[in-house]
């Protein structure tokens, strides 16, 4: 029997070169990786737009936010796979202006704080942890727009109650140069952000200690994106979501390996490896549900916490169908 034909969009992730380049192969599956255009994030958010959207592609990476919105409104055309392409910690996101009297997290208790949203996976993760650091996300004014461009016409989100959209479609970072906002949440850097040299700068600039103790506090490194499928795939060959996972999980260890065994890419990978090991394991990613189900959990959680699903979803109904089998 010929093995299957999958195309998976999925952003440019240098861990997933063993897939890319085949050096590793699910089982039964013909697999073909299209991916963004390097470091581009307009090319990677195209990518999850054709996962769930292009014909010719049988799924690929999308938003861990996105799957638990449609699990709440009983939409189970796409089947969640427990791999995760992109994780991100929060505390290197904070940003605020140079000079600033906000110095640290407790300092945005009652501030105005904007974000380039309030229902993606990452602002969720941002709200999980100001809360684990001590902070009601509720305690805050809430401000979404673009980080450094202007809305276009028209382009406002539906925002929920005591959530605002930035005044005038203004960019968020000027908005923060000028004061109108305290603090900016962004996943990029932002343009005018300059490594202390202003006028904009991080707010915990030790970002690393801050989120190594949120990791060991909640041990979530925070799954931002997830591997998705079309259900008609999935009910016709039930096999592939587990021999994709198997595949991931392989994928993660040869990535591994090229790192330990050769260190190069920059000059204390290896001393970076040491560190991120004796807090994380060796198999850090954490490919599977083994590893994960806490995660998807917090994340549901905090989701539902912020008014974003009418129920709380939970892991088993989240991934389902993996479990079912």
């Amino acid at each position: 029997m010929a093995d299957i034909k999958v195309t998976l969009t999925i952003g440019d992730y240098a861990r997933l070169m063993p897939l890319i380049t085949g050096a590793v192969k699910p089982e039964g599956i013909a697999l073909r990786i299209v991916t963004s255009d390097a470091g581009s994030w307009p090319s990677r958010a195209e990518m999850l737009r054709r996962a769930q959207h292009d014909p010719d592609a049988q799924g690929g990476e999308s938003s861990v936010a996105q799957h638990l919105y449609r699990i709440d409104k009983g939409d189970r055309s796409m089947v969640g796979l427990p791999i995760y392409p992109m994780r991100n910690f929060g505390a290197r996101d904070i940003y605020v202006r140079q000079g600033s009297s906000v110095r640290s997290v407790a300092d945005l208790a009652g501030k105005r704080v904007g974000s380039y949203s309030y229902t993606a996976s990452g602002s969720v993760w941002y709200r999980h942890f100001l809360r684990q650091a001590g902070l009601d996300p509720a305690s805050m004014r809430w401000v979404i727009g673009n980080v450094d461009s202007a809305w276009s016409t028209g382009a406002a989100p539906a925002l929920p109650p005591g959530v605002e959209a930035a005044p005038d479609g203004r960019p968020l970072s000027d908005l923060l140069i000028a004061g109108d906002i305290d603090a900016m949440l962004s996943p990029p850097l932002p343009l005018k952000y300059a490594a202390g040299a202003g006028p904009i700068v991080r707010l915990i600039p030790d970002y690393r200690a801050a989120e190594q103790a949120y990791y060991r506090a909640s041990k979530c490194w925070p799954p931002q994106h997830l591997v998705i499928i079309r259900r008609a795939l999935f009910e016709k060959n039930r096999f592939v979501a587990q021999s994709l996972i198997d595949a991931f999980v392989r994928c993660d260890e040869a990535f591994n390996a090229s790192l330990r065994h050769f260190p190069y890419g920059t000059p204390w990978l290896a001393a970076e490896m040491d560190d991120v090991e004796a807090l994380m394991g060796a198999d850090f990613f954490g490919t599977g549900l083994h590893r994960t189900r806490h995660e998807i959990e917090a994340f549901a959680e905090e989701a539902h916490r912020s008014g974003l699903t009418a129920r709380r979803v939970g892991v088993d109904e989240y991934f389902a169908e993996v479990l079912q089998g």
